[in-house]
């Protein structure tokens, strides 16, 4: 899974990933122009591991890890002037979701914070990028088309974009239409930014947080949200386990700023775990809800989805409840699974393939 963050400039992102992955990224308040962007992987942390690997004793222990993905302000005009169609959104395009940070606190440079004022801009920006992309693409289809070149296929596309430009136009993300089969395989190309699954980050000082509660309630009727208090979090980030608690706790916030990123990016985007298991290794694995075994078995290797035959399949409380996978199989909690099964999550799977 990677995330991508991207926000207004001076929205705190860069604090954020820093408090979120250790990073010691620049953090500045005044300065210009365009950065290349900052990557780092997130651990997800899952007792599930724990207990799995106190019965495995394995070798190794692996955790699913978020990468995240810090991109360079986003300022109103960046989409007209084609800022998205360089070297940076062109990973934003290979995110697998966008993480939008809002300023929650005050700024000599830039005033009050106006989350909700600052969404919209986003928001506009990604929809006024998409209909570039569409537009261009459909001036290449109509040349092409009175070149006589049509077909099936070209037609299709155009009947598919022009209603991406109208819902776009008329201010609706490509995610709210209600496409066919083969009009997603149409679009799925284009890497259209408001298809993207979304979520929100808003980035408080620490004396506001927790009284947030209006804009907060007014951005999770349509978006995931989770409130950051991001300078302190990034102070605590840096301190050792004890103390970083205490901090915590003085504030209200039980869980750190990483659990509660991941907890809500699975939440909010339909991840799930499974697991393999073994003394050579105990790992978790993320996938979306609702993929089949032979989805499961590509996110492990190429070769074993292609070789599918059949999983092995028992849950995780299975097995931790009755202590060993014999105890599971005797007790006909064990499964064998076609490549349609709809892995759930905390299933433990071991894939029969042959290549």
């Amino acid at each position: 899974m990677k995330i991508g963050f991207i926000g207004l400039p001076k929205s705190g992102k860069t604090t954020l990933f820093n408090a979120l992955t250790g990073s010691s990224a620049a953090v500045t308040t005044y300065s210009g122009g365009r950065v290349g962007p900052n990557l780092a992987a997130v651990r997800v942390g899952d007792e599930r591991v724990t207990e799995l690997s106190a019965i495995y004793r394995p070798k190794k222990i692996v955790y699913p890890s978020i990468d995240i993905v810090d991109l360079a302000g986003v300022s109103e005009g960046d989409a007209r002037s084609d800022a998205f169609s360089g070297d940076m959104m062109k990973l934003v395009r290979t995110c697998d979701a966008l993480a939008i940070v809002l300023r929650g606190f005050g700024s000599d440079l830039l005033g009050d914070p106006s989350p909700l004022a600052d969404l919209k801009k986003i928001e506009d920006e990604l929809l006024i990028a998409d209909l570039i992309v569409a537009e261009k693409r459909l001036e290449k289809i109509e040349l092409a088309l009175k070149k006589g070149q049509t077909t099936p296929a070209l037609r299709a596309e155009e009947k598919v974009l022009r209603a991406v430009v109208d819902a776009l136009n008329a201010g609706r993300p490509v995610c709210e239409l209600d496409l066919d089969a083969d009009g997603e395989t149409i679009i799925r190309g284009f890497q259209f930014l408001t298809k993207k699954q979304a979520l929100v980050i808003l980035n408080s000082h620490e004396a506001l947080f927790g009284k947030n509660g209006a804009v907060l309630e007014a951005i999770g009727a349509r978006y995931g949200v989770v409130e950051f208090a991001g300078e302190f979090e990034m102070e605590l980030s840096r301190l050792d386990d004890e103390s970083a608690r205490a901090f915590m706790e003085d504030l209200g916030i039980s869980d750190s700023a990483r659990d509660r990123l991941t907890a809500l990016a699975y939440d909010a985007l339909g991840y799930i775990s499974f697991f393999t298991v073994g003394e050579d290794e105990v790992r978790a694995w993320n996938i979306r809800r609702n993929a089949t075994a032979v989805e499961a078995a590509a996110a492990i290797h190429s070769d074993l989805a292609r070789g599918f035959i059949a999983a092995e399949c028992y849950k995780y409380e299975d097995l931790v409840a009755l202590g060993s996978e014999k105890a599971v199989k005797d007790k006909g909690k064990f499964l064998l699974a076609g490549k349609d099964y709809s892995v759930k999550d905390g299933d433990i799977l071991s894939i029969r393939f042959n290549v």
